[in-house]
């Protein structure tokens, strides 16, 4: 098979799945060693770079997807006649302590925020926001959280280590820190419901 048709075929099954598909998965559905499909989605990603279309081929949540660019967002919002998604104060919280602190229980969640968290956490879990990864061995054995992929997928994030630093938050605004988080919208729409 051709390079060029092998690129093409990578783009049709990027194009067709309903999430980030991993080197791995790809290299399985192409029937390719990973280190001569890695280089052609190098390529794609530069070919959808170059060309000025209004979405990319982007690395996300431990795979690749094509994302609507950020400067469409708004026109891609229109799209969607339910109301847009949206973090309350609470889940906003309540995630960011998931995500910086994982594995954390709820208990320690809670010590943090100062109120229960409960009802919060069960709506971030039934949004597959956040994951059970087990049981902390303490007495009582409680339940430890972490993020999920499809938290790094919705915040358009390779992994972890692309959140921001606890020190790059610091030198923004409070204020505008918290506007940003809740106005963020990502590239590809996800449901409507509101968690709160």
């Amino acid at each position: 098979m051709a390079t060029d048709e092998l690129k093409r075929i990578l783009e049709c099954l990027l194009f067709a799945a309903e999430s980030p598909l991993s080197l791995e998965r790809l290299s399985l559905l192409v029937d390719r060693p990973k280190g001569e499909v890695k280089p052609l989605l190098q390529e794609l990603i530069a070919d959808f770079e170059r060309s000025g279309h209004g979405f990319q081929l982007a690395e996300v949540a431990g795979g690749f997807q094509f994302r609507t660019r950020e400067a469409y967002a708004a026109w891609v919002r229109k799209l969607s006649k339910d109301r847009p998604f949206r973090f309350s104060q609470a889940a906003l919280e309540t995630l960011s302590m998931v995500a910086y602190r994982q594995p954390v229980t709820r208990s320690e969640v809670e010590y943090l925020r100062g109120v229960d968290s409960g009802g919060v956490m069960k709506t971030l879990l039934e949004k597959g926001l956040i994951r059970i990864l087990g049981k902390k061995d303490v007495p009582g054995r409680p339940l430890m959280y972490g993020t999920s992929r499809k938290f790094l997928e919705f915040f358009g994030l390779r992994d972890l280590n692309d959140l921001p630093t606890l020190k790059e938050f610091s030198a923004l605004d409070p204020a505008l820190e918290l506007e940003q988080l809740h106005n963020a919208v990502p590239s590809v729409p996800p449901g409507t419901a509101e968690l709160s």
